[in-house]
């Protein structure tokens, strides 16, 4: 699998939720997990990457209080979802409010999850970074 790929916007309706992009939906027949993710999204996990991140937050949990507080409030925030025949999954409001996602979300593949943004909050995060794509490495 070439992984999770592409950006696409959407909104976010009165029941608080996104209609996932077809593209991404095969890999969701079984669900999926929602969690808080870095820099303030939400992230959308295919329930084996979620496993695999469940084990690294459990051995990282084992190291120092750091380790045990990011899990405990990663493992806190994360529920597992379902895709409706809609497509639509429910984002809960706490992660609503976390991600600050209001009427619009851009929703973007990120090789091994989806994140769900905030587009002014992506705006902020990538914008600097996309200046990388238009230096010349000569």
């Amino acid at each position: 699998m070439a992984g999770f790929v592409g950006r696409f916007e959407h909104s976010v309706d009165t029941k608080g939720r996104v209609i996932l992009p077809a593209r991404y939906r095969e890999a969701f027949t079984r669900g999926g997990f929602l969690s808080s993710h870095r820099e303030g999204c939400v992230a959308l996990w295919t329930p084996g990457e979620f496993e695999r991140q469940t084990a690294e937050m459990l051995e990282s949990s084992k190291s120092d209080r750091e380790g045990r507080n990011k899990a405990r409030l990663w493992a806190g925030d994360a529920m597992e979802v379902e895709i409706d025949k809609q497509g639509r999954l429910a984002v809960p409001s706490r992660l609503r409010n976390f991600s600050n996602l209001e009427a619009d979300v851009l929703i973007v593949g990120v090789i091994d999850h989806i994140e769900l943004w905030n587009p002014t909050s992506w705006e902020e995060r990538v914008q600097p970074t996309e200046q990388w794509f238009l230096e010349d490495d000569a």
